[in-house]
């Protein structure tokens, strides 16, 4: 969980929470609010995981709670547009920063190499997944630490930058705006931890471990989170706080000197695999429930006879993506479907307040009714923000969402399966 949800957006996050909010103070409150939003919603999708322990996360939630249709607009959504789309990104963004350590690599040759590695590691079974999954998140998270403990006691930076601690800069903008701008920006780098859900169906005693994992994730996050804000700020002033990816160059150098750029750069890449390898073994569980439903073709649903891993769902995410980055028009595309991206997580949420309570002795989510609406009154905020700052953007996603409407009438309701039916294996 961990490794798909903390990418680059660490490195660039900070510094746009430290310009807009001009006080260290506030930009550890917006974090701390953040972290504890999704631990919320972590607690609350736990609930839904250990109620339904099949392969597909929200997928299998909104299909259970609001119908087959529903489920196959978000799966319609995922399929042909999401997926595809933020794999192409994570590629390519892996890509740009290997070429950045290394002038020589190509960009695009890289991005291809990663998506057909990380799909041949898929093919071989959720084992082997894991444990490369597992050991990326491992190097993250060393890495981290390691590049705060550093930070810390190299003596590069100075205390007294967090001084004063609340009050923000003279010439900063308005409160409002700037906060939510920052809200948008830890929004975004906590986004995807809901992903691991789709996993339930091959993983061990999933009713126990799933609500833990995503619990003792979102919290690892969010000390990572806090503690790399703090060592760049400690590094770097607030005044100078320049573009995004001039704050983490600034801080490198402070740390490492003149090749800190660079260094900073190889170690960026590590961050972006390991959330391109995790967002490549999450998202095909979705389109092999999709398939095994009858909502898309069944060739989809087949699974591997001895790994056991849906290698027709592996294999389409890895073509459609690559696709993707050898066309070179997948950013802007992404960027048209975040609202609806949230809306849908804030419905699969909201599926706890329909759905019957779990019996006693199963997990239940902690503080009910109040910590999903906690969740879900942040949620609200984000889709009032985004179709405030992004309306066209908004409303051409849903638009394309809405589409699928009549393709589920006319060639998915006819013929849809009984949800578990029985799979073939290849």
């Amino acid at each position: 969980m961990v490794g798909g949800t903390v990418g680059v957006g660490i490195f660039l996050t900070p510094a746009g929470m430290a310009r807009a909010l001009a006080s260290p103070g506030l930009v550890f409150l917006v974090w701390a609010f953040m972290g504890t939003a999704a631990l919320c919603g972590a607690l609350s999708l736990g609930e839904l995981a250990a109620r339904y322990p099949e392969a597909g996360g929200s997928y299998v939630y909104l299909r259970e709670a609001y119908g087959p249709a529903l489920a196959f607009l978000y799966g319609w959504k995922c399929l042909l547009i999401m997926d595809p789309g933020l794999t192409a990104a994570l590629a390519m963004g892996l890509g740009a920063y290997a070429q950045a350590a290394l002038p020589a690599l190509p960009p695009k040759a890289v991005a291809l190499a990663a998506i057909v590695v990380s799909a041949a590691a898929n093919l071989f079974g959720v084992r082997l997944a894991s444990a490369v999954g597992h050991g990326l998140a491992l190097a993250k998270i060393g890495l981290l630490v390691g590049l705060v403990a550093w930070g810390f006691g190299s003596g590069a930076g100075d205390f007294s930058r967090f001084a004063p601690f609340f009050q923000r800069r003279l010439d900063a903008g308005p409160l409002v705006p700037a906060l939510a701008g920052a809200f948008v920006l830890a929004f975004f780098s906590f986004g995807g931890w809901w992903e691991a859900a789709k996993l339930a169906g091959e993983v061990r005693e999933a009713q126990r471990v799933l609500p833990r994992a995503l619990a003792l994730g979102v919290g690892a996050v969010t000390l990572l989170y806090v503690s790399v804000s703090a060592v760049f700020l400690y590094l770097v002033p607030i005044e100078a706080a320049g573009s995004d990816e001039a704050f983490a160059r600034q801080a490198g150098t402070a740390l490492l000197g003149w090749g800190g750029g660079r260094a900073l750069s190889a170690l960026v890449v590590v961050f972006v695999a390991s959330a391109l390898f995790a967002f490549m073994t999450f998202a095909p569980r979705l389109y092999y429930a999709m398939a095994r439903d009858g909502a898309m073709p069944r060739f989809a649903a087949r699974i591997h006879a001895r790994t056991g891993a849906p290698v027709a769902a592996i294999a389409l995410q890895a073509v459609l993506a690559a696709l993707l980055v050898v066309l070179g028009s997948f950013e802007t595309v992404v960027a048209y479907f975040v609202f609806v991206t949230v809306a849908f997580l804030a419905l699969t949420v909201a599926a706890l307040y329909r759905l019957p309570r779990p019996a006693p002795g199963g997990y239940r989510v902690p503080g009910w009714p109040l910590t999903p609406l906690v969740f879900l009154a942040m949620l609200l905020v984000m889709l009032v923000l985004l179709g405030a700052g992004s309306p066209l953007q908004a409303l051409l996603g849903t638009l394309v969402v809405g589409a699928g409407v009549p393709i589920y009438r006319l060639f998915v309701a006819p013929r849809a399966a009984v949800p578990g039916a029985p799979l073939e294996r290849a």
